[in-house]
């Protein structure tokens, strides 16, 4: 019970407290200071193929979770329709139930076009609320979650534009009030993605070998900001820039690999003058004006902007400069080999300075093809011990509804054989 108190005091912190630094002037050689915003449940990748590539997407071959990772991609896949089904259970180092649950759809409606759509379900498990004697007040399964529309354009044989619109709905406490009276309530928000996706023809080749080279480039979650009380935070709007490069090695061996880079584009928290006590010693007191009541910032700029203003600006308003600035960039790698097409083994690695979040690991994944359905399977394995994304285990299930409907039609025309 703790443990889960703990996990969504981490979530509400994260959601609820204004968006500030805490990091003195003394500490900011080297400083852990990581940007945070609301609903980062929206940069959890929710499928195992991408999953189990070290969480590259933005370039990776299409398939039916494209409209996450580069909804422009959609337009690219080569069968007609699909649908697929995710399902990840989420921090269970130290919670037992948390979990993320992804379902996702395609249909091209030309040669040219696709439609896309997908629903993503964020479960935190439940809660037990106590009053100050302990006894038990009532229970509440805070949850988030998003739904997706995308439609995707190509514009050329080999290039692609694509568009989604998001709706989020945020509910971690209930509406409860908070111990200063403050009643809280579910956050909302829409957002919008932009995609765009390069892919060489397919009669493209190297040295005699069928190849492929991809591009893509993706800014994810542009929408208005979220809030819980009277505090408005972002939500994670990120740019997500990549490459691939896949060879047809023979008729039974197809090797890929890919590189993505992603940063957020929303202010640095900045670093805040303290207040100095009178033995000289820097205290954990921030400095205020004297005139306007706020926060003084020391280096760094203010990051409560406006949401166009902050994505600007989110390239220079790091307090450690362009070093710091570079330290947000973060790099994901990954490989996918498949024989005939029917198997897939696939690794990568994603790393994320340690000033920054410190997320930093390997994966690993097995896909299986049939003539209607895939399985796919991601585990992640950090590269620290006693990590809470340790053990994380993805699996996703995807259905090609062309050749269902094919196979139904056979099966019909056996039964009923024309006279």
């Amino acid at each position: 019970m703790r443990i889960r108190i703990f996990v969504l005091t981490v979530f509400c912190f994260a959601f609820l407290a204004p968006f500030k630094g805490q990091v003195s002037t003394q500490q900011l050689s080297g400083s852990i200071n990581p940007i945070t915003t609301s609903v980062p449940f929206l940069l959890i990748a929710p499928d195992s193929r991408q999953g189990g590539m070290g969480e590259v997407g933005a370039a990776t071959q299409p398939d039916v979770n494209s409209i996450h990772w580069n909804c422009a991609k959609l337009s690219f896949n080569e069968k007609n329709m699909g649908f697929g089904i995710s399902y990840t259970p989420w921090l269970r180092q130290l919670v037992p139930d948390i979990s993320l649950s992804y379902i996702s759809f395609y249909k091209k409606v030309s040669k040219l076009g696709a439609f896309g759509a997908s629903m993503r379900y964020f479960s935190l498990g439940n809660i037990t609320f106590t009053d100050i004697q302990g006894n038990t007040t009532g229970q509440f399964k805070p949850n988030e979650f998003a739904v997706d529309l995308a439609y995707s354009q190509k514009l050329s044989p080999v290039f692609a534009f694509g568009l989604a619109f998001r709706y989020i709905n945020s509910n971690l406490t209930g509406g409860v009030t908070l111990s200063n009276g403050q009643p809280t309530k579910a956050g909302q928000a829409a957002a919008v993605d932009i995609g765009m996706f390069y892919k060489t023809k397919p009669s493209f080749k190297v040295e005699g070998k069928k190849t492929t080279v991809t591009g893509g480039l993706a800014i994810t979650n542009i929408g208005s900001k979220i809030s819980y009380t009277n505090v408005k935070n972002y939500i994670p709007i990120n740019l997500r820039l990549g490459g691939g490069y896949k060879i047809d090695i023979d008729d039974y061996n197809t090797f890929g690999v890919y590189l993505d880079f992603n940063k957020l584009l929303v202010p640095t928290p900045p670093i805040y003058k303290h207040v100095i006590d009178s033995t000289g010693k820097e205290t954990s007191a921030i400095a205020k004006d004297p005139a306007t009541g706020a926060d003084v910032i020391e280096k760094g700029k203010d990051p409560n902007r406006p949401v166009v203003s902050g994505m600007l600006g989110s390239f220079g308003d790091a307090p450690g400069g362009g070093k710091e600035e570079l330290k947000e960039i973060n790099i994901a790698c990954g490989f996918e080999y498949w024989y005939a097409k029917q198997f897939a083994v696939r690794a990568g690695y994603f790393f994320e300075d340690k000033t920054k979040g410190g997320r930093q690991f390997f994966n690993i994944g097995l896909g299986v093809r049939y003539s209607v359905f895939g399985l796919d399977m991601a585990y992640l394995i950090p590269t620290t011990l006693r990590n809470p994304l340790q053990n994380t285990l993805r699996f996703t299930l995807t259905f090609d509804m062309e050749a269902f409907k094919s196979q139904n039609k056979e099966t019909t025309g056996a039964a009923n054989p024309n006279p």
